[in-house]
């Protein structure tokens, strides 16, 4: 039986995506229709991405699942005609590049690497004293879901003091775990790097905020590849200026592309990337799509299903 994948993910990702998951399918032995228009009642499943034109799902009544590009889902988690299973992005791919990102800048910030990156003036600046070791720096991870832990064990890996917080109870090799809102102050205070993870859900927006980044040890250092209603950005610009923060880089933003005129831009003490901390590769994701699917076809729970309630 051929099966219809309709791939509402944009015309521009779908030859980049097309031969991956083509073949992933056919080493799965599964006999696919993959295309970007098909009538709604004929399709069996959708590769989605959220900035997708793709808004009404109620036609699409044989749709056995709808599976995400991205693991970030809150721009097609509320939508009320999206009764079909969810299932965001969990890849190794994805997991990886985010990893290699968040310890990149961490050991950036925690060696003090813009000082001489940004100080080619002819000066030799020998005196600067070198950095504590990283078992004498204290990271916080706020958001300890695949990427999160991931990052937690690959930073103590490298020797850092490393907490993390979460939602719900986790437990990690070598972490200090801390969860739920009476103790997040517990995981920030005294943290020296502090690095976001967490989902957009209306109880994380402004987990950063004048109060709690008043529990940093002063100086410290924001590293937010998660998203951008993470953060009070009137309170972090504050924090900046009085020097409780040293530097933030932000890869994340309530607006994106970031306006022009927007004053993180112009801030000395903020590196802004443009969404590129870990971007999905069509070879690795094409690889949890066709599992996906191949589970759907067989019978069985798919993978990384979205929690509608936790909305993530």
């Amino acid at each position: 039986m051929t099966i219809n994948v309709l791939f509402a993910a944009g015309s521009e990702r779908f030859d980049l995506y097309r031969p991956h998951l083509e073949q992933g399918l056919a080493d799965a032995g599964i006999v696919a229709n993959l295309t970007t228009d098909a009538a709604p009642d004929q399709v069996d499943y959708i590769v989605y991405a959220p900035d997708s034109a793709l808004r009404d799902f109620t036609p699409y009544t044989r749709c056995k699942a709808v599976l995400n590009l991205w693991a970030g889902v809150e721009g097609i988690v509320g939508n009320d005609t999206l009764t079909q299973p969810l299932a965001r992005m969990v890849d190794h791919g994805l997991t990886q590049g985010m990893v290699e990102w968040v310890t990149g800048h961490t050991l950036r910030h925690h060696l003090g690497m813009d000082i001489h990156i940004h100080g080619q003036d002819g000066h030799w600046r020998s005196a600067i004293p070198a950095p504590p070791l990283a078992a004498e720096r204290s990271v916080t991870i706020l958001g300890l879901g695949a990427l999160g832990a991931a990052c937690a064990k690959a930073l103590v890996g490298l020797g850092f003091n490393v907490s993390g917080w979460s939602n719900s109870p986790k437990t990690i090799d070598g972490v200090t775990c801390y969860h739920g809102s009476d103790q997040l102050a517990d995981a920030l205070r005294g943290a020296e790097i502090v690095i976001l993870l967490l989902p957009a859900t209306p109880q994380t927006e402004n987990t950063l905020n004048a109060e709690t980044l008043s529990y940093l040890a002063r100086g410290a250092c924001i590293i937010n590849p998660g998203r951008g209603p993470l953060i009070d950005d009137a309170a972090l610009l504050a924090a900046l200026d009085s020097g409780q923060v040293g530097h933030a880089t932000l890869d994340v933003f309530r607006v994106e592309p970031l306006p022009a005129n927007d004053p993180y831009w112009a801030h000395p003490n903020v590196t802004v990337v443009p969404h590129k901390a870990s971007e999905t590769r069509p070879h690795t994701a094409a690889q949890v799509i066709v599992e996906n699917i191949r589970r759907g076809q067989s019978g069985l729970p798919f993978l990384h299903l979205v929690n509608r309630t936790a909305g993530y």
